[in-house]
């Protein structure tokens, strides 16, 4: 049993995640950092999620509750966790080896910053994402939840919101002046898949006029809610 406190605690929100999360583990074990606590949420899934986390459960902590939603489980990791630092992984993420050793070297080297963020891959597309700067935080969501936390720094996700929860979070944070430090690396991948929390689709598809030109995209319609809320709590 480990006598101290490791120094990231790695949570992972899952819902319905059975095929996924064997592989976004694995790739957490093989990390090149290995002081860290695994805690899996499991947020009612009904898909044999605990099945395939047997193989792993002597090596996470295992929480199973009422699906409560996304964010619900993120914060009840949050309370459980005991690392100086939490990362708030996607099931659907695959990590390079040496991503958590990064964050941490980076995050460390920058007293300034509450958290350090990284470029990364969704399927084959890129996100290089940019430095940090306020101005374009608040103009646009360009920071994944998969970043490392100051832990003393987190003021936990809003369980109101059901989309664009990191966007959410880091505008809570700046507006009590945290800041983030970006790692110009591509650190993970986030793996598509129907449903996933990591869902995707080319930025101009939210630009084009459906509504002018008769059609309703129902995804569409449910992103500009979702900035909309966003936008409104935070008086964008």
């Amino acid at each position: 049993m480990r006598s101290e406190a490791p120094a990231i605690s790695i949570v992972i929100p899952a819902y319905q995640h059975a095929k996924e999360l064997p592989e976004c583990l694995r790739s957490i074990l093989a990390q090149t950092f290995d002081d860290f606590e695994i805690i899996v949420v499991d947020d009612g899934s009904t898909d044999g999620t605990a099945e395939a986390l047997a193989p792993f459960m002597d090596r996470i902590t295992y929480i199973r509750q009422e699906n409560q939603g996304g964010n619900a489980a993120r914060n009840r990791g949050g309370r459980e966790a005991v690392g100086r630092y939490l990362l708030f992984c996607d099931a659907d993420i695959v990590m390079r080896p040496d991503c958590l050793e990064k964050m941490l070297r980076t995050l460390e080297a920058h007293e300034e910053a509450s958290y350090a963020y990284c470029s990364f891959k969704y399927g084959w597309k890129k996100f290089r994402m940019w430095p940090f700067d306020a101005g374009r935080l608040r103009r646009m969501n360009y920071i994944h939840t998969t970043s490392l936390i100051r832990r003393g720094h987190f003021p936990g996700f809003d369980e109101t919101i059901r989309k664009l929860q990191d966007w959410d979070l880091w505008l809570t944070m700046l507006e009590a002046g945290h800041v983030g430090v970006w790692i110009p690396e591509y650190l993970f991948t986030a793996i598509p898949h129907q449903g996933g929390i990591s869902t995707w689709v080319p930025g101009i598809f939210y630009r084009i006029p459906w509504k002018k030109l008769g059609l309703r995209v129902r995804a569409v319609e449910k992103f500009q809610e979702a900035e909309r809320i966003i936008r409104e709590k935070h008086g964008l």
